[in-house]
């Protein structure tokens, strides 16, 4: 099949390879099956492996979008009488905290500015402070903003308090590498359409099995996100408690396929590769960044809108989408920005051409070249 590339320079869902939408074309199958029980498995071992996690890690997989994943660990991993610490710098924390709202459930949100890595010493008094937090939760790359948070550090202090540690690593894992051990992460998280480069509706936890066996005594908050019951079932039966999205998993198992055969190193490198030619492409054209660079993830830029009267998002973004490439809005509640990010399977010479593409919208709709502010 000849299938129109399209360059998604969106946080998701990425660009992917031909193979892994081919993937999905496959014999009708019920989900029941053994056959199909036991590629479910082999992805669960693969999702763990991505993140040098050992035998005392599992992967448990849900249907839904990346945040599913942040419900299902904060209803399911809070003890009865214990309260969340969110340490929260931006829009998917922000969520975190929304879902503890929704719940009902004890938390403290300790809110940072968005363009600012969280405070380390206030995140401890905190914790000093509030003997009862069990589990703290924060987000590696704020994908509003770009931002990379200091999980490594974060996760030192909540294990020196006695605290579970969850990291919303959606737009970071296959992406910048992860070490659960040296990160000091109980459990991580991510959906299938992001860093592991394949198709939407399958997302999943990757965390410490002990604790996950533990969680079977806490409040059951939900039925369809409760991650020990998911867990259970997979471990006695091999299958998803419901009804799995089936060609998305045909995708995810072509996805890591080509994830271990590019590597880890190697494909890290190629997003470095993209996120450096975003720079330099935005830079010739005189955009500012919103966050710092030395405290960018690499995987997202948000450029902050030029001070021009004739500077439209929307026929910008509309002039770049009919020629095939696809640029996103920022997630900044006070400066109005658009996000270019370095996810999915594309390489240099892409943002090479996109930014003859940029450059054409900038010219057709009289912005000024160095653009102003």
């Amino acid at each position: 099949m000849n299938i129109k590339r399209n360059i998604l320079l969106n946080p998701g869902p990425s660009t992917t390879t031909d193979t892994v939408k081919m993937a999905q074309v496959v014999p009708d199958i019920c989900p029941r099956e053994k056959e199909f029980a036991s590629m479910m498995k082999d992805i669960r071992k693969d999702l763990v492996k991505i993140v040098h996690g050992g035998d005392d890690y599992t992967s448990v997989l849900f249907c839904g979008s990346g945040t599913i994943n942040i419900d299902i660990c904060l209803n399911s991993l809070l003890p009865e009488g214990k309260k969340i610490l969110v340490v929260n710098n931006g829009a998917y924390s922000t969520r975190a905290v929304e879902i503890c709202e929704y719940y009902g459930m004890p938390h403290i949100d300790l809110k940072f500015p968005v363009d600012e890595r969280p405070n380390l010493v206030k995140v401890e008094e905190v914790l000093k402070e509030n003997p009862d937090i069990a589990l703290v939760h924060t987000t590696h790359n704020e994908t509003g903003t770009g931002i990379l948070n200091p999980i490594r550090e974060i996760g030192e202090l909540a294990h020196r308090y006695g605290a579970v540690f969850t990291v919303d690593t959606t737009s970071t894992y296959a992406m910048r590498p992860i070490d659960v051990y040296k990160d000091n992460i109980d459990f991580c998280m991510a959906s299938a359409q992001k860093g592991l480069m394949a198709m939407t509706g399958l997302s999943f936890v990757i965390g410490k099995t002990d604790i996950i066996k533990k969680s079977a005594d806490y409040p059951k908050r939900s039925y369809y996100c409760n991650l020990f019951l998911q867990y259970d079932y997979f471990e006695k039966t091999g299958e998803m408690h419901f009804t799995p999205p089936v060609q998305t998993i045909y995708a995810t198992v072509q996805a890591l396929k080509e994830y271990f055969e590019e590597g880890e190193e190697a494909k890290w490198a190629r997003h470095t590769r993209v996120f450096d030619a975003i720079h330099e492409g935005l830079d010739e054209l005189g955009f500012k960044d919103v966050i710092k660079r030395d405290e960018q993830a690499g995987l997202v830029v948000s450029a902050i809108y030029p001070n021009d009267e004739n500077w439209d998002f929307m026929k910008v973004h509309d002039y770049c989408y009919e020629r095939g490439f696809t640029i996103y809005p920022g997630k900044i509640s006070t400066t109005n920005t658009f996000r270019l990010c370095a996810l999915g399977a594309i390489d240099r010479e892409d943002i090479v051409e996109f930014f003859k593409v940029f450059r054409a919208a900038l010219d057709e709709y009289n912005i000024a070249v160095p653009v102003r502010y």
